[in-house]
């Protein structure tokens, strides 16, 4: 399934190296003006091409809107938005065609699709269908700001080095607005020149690195979300887990609350000018599966690149035996500053789903 979402709802087409990518976006309002070029600043922070920590395949990433936007406003259509590989190297692949890479989905994908997958850059299981949802995130980023609602992420660790974390109480907004538009956004700029060198030896190494990303998403009401199986946890995990290479989630304190007591989990209530607001934030903006009013807070875990150019062990599907592989093409050491971009659209086009389910009071 590559579609997702019911009040609003997205599907992804495409493959890595085929003639293009894109998105169809259903349950838009008519009569919103678009910011085009906020847009296209979210694709090129996520673009490859652009950064030594990223793959060196330069694509521009230019979505070409075929409907639902007329003088760049929605007109209530279903949007659909192409955006054309131009820089594509297929004949990379060919070694790979019996042989799976290890940590990616060519062998499980072979045994669903009885071979007929296309499994060059990865085809429709590869990082670059995120684009696609890059570009539905931005267009509902815009959505939500008419709302009062910012989101925003950063690298909060490569590897062992971590940046500093949202204060989990209070986001100041300017720091909001400088993370949601930096191609390497960290809170703690000072961390940058480690985390890069440590990039630098995974690559000189053939070799890759993993981290998390951590997103806010502030300005929400209380009262989004349902319990049970339709919750704000439930929603949003749902579409951040369609992310290739995120391997977990954690909202609030996550699973450093297992080693709490409750005295010390718990978010106790007070009224500040009217509005019921919690001192902590350990539960991250999420009580019961619904908002609370406070930061929505959660983080990602982002796995290594798979693709890492060392030789390794794998089988021959065709032969049935044991074999190895030297993995050719162009791939990213740490994909997570890439990632970061993506989290942020994941989580914006899953609170613009849970605003249009309703059900939200205060």
């Amino acid at each position: 399934m590559s579609s997702w979402g019911n009040s609003i709802k997205i599907s992804v087409f495409g493959e890595s190296h085929g003639k293009g990518i894109g998105v169809v976006i259903d349950g838009l309002p008519a009569g919103k003006r678009l910011d085009m070029d906020r847009i296209y600043i979210q694709m090129s922070r996520r673009a490859p091409g652009r950064d030594k920590t990223a793959t060196p395949r330069l694509e521009k990433d230019i979505p070409e809107i075929i409907s639902g936007v007329l003088n760049d406003t929605t007109t209530g259509a279903p949007l659909c938005a192409l955006i054309l590989n131009t820089n594509t190297r297929s004949g990379d692949y060919g070694n790979i065609l019996s042989r799976p890479r290890p940590g990616h989905a060519d062998y499980t994908g072979f045994v669903r699709y009885g071979g007929f997958n296309d499994i060059s850059g990865g085809g429709h299981f590869s990082g670059r269908l995120t684009a696609p949802i890059v570009f539905a995130g931005a267009v509902c980023r815009q959505i939500l700001e008419d709302r009062g609602v910012d989101i925003a992420a950063h690298i909060s660790s490569v590897g062992t080095i971590k940046d500093e974390g949202f204060d989990p109480v209070s986001i100041p907004a300017e720091l909001m607005k400088r993370l949601s538009t930096e191609t390497f956004s960290l809170i703690d700029h000072s961390k940058e020149e480690k985390m890069r060198a440590l990039i630098e030896e995974c690559r000189l190494s053939l070799d890759s690195i993993g981290g998390t990303v951590e997103c806010a998403v502030t300005g929400l009401p209380a009262g989004l979300g349902s319990p049970m199986f339709d919750g704000a946890e439930n929603i949003i995990s749902s579409i951040v887990f369609g992310i290739p290479a995120v391997k977990g989630i954690e909202f609030g304190a996550g699973f450093r609350s297992a080693e709490m007591r409750g005295s010390e989990n718990n978010d106790e209530f007070f009224y500040d000018g009217g509005n019921v607001r919690t001192r902590t934030n350990n539960h991250g903006g999420i009580l019961g599966g619904i908002t609370s009013g406070m930061p929505l807070i959660f983080r990602a875990a982002i796995k290594p690149t798979p693709s890492i150019a060392r030789i390794q062990k794998t089988v021959d599907l065709t032969e049935g035996t044991d074999s190895e592989l030297e993995i050719k093409g162009r791939h990213d050491p740490c994909i997570v500053p890439r990632a970061v971009p993506v989290i942020e659209a994941a989580a914006a086009i899953a609170v613009t789903e849970l605003f249009g389910s309703g059900g939200y009071g205060s």
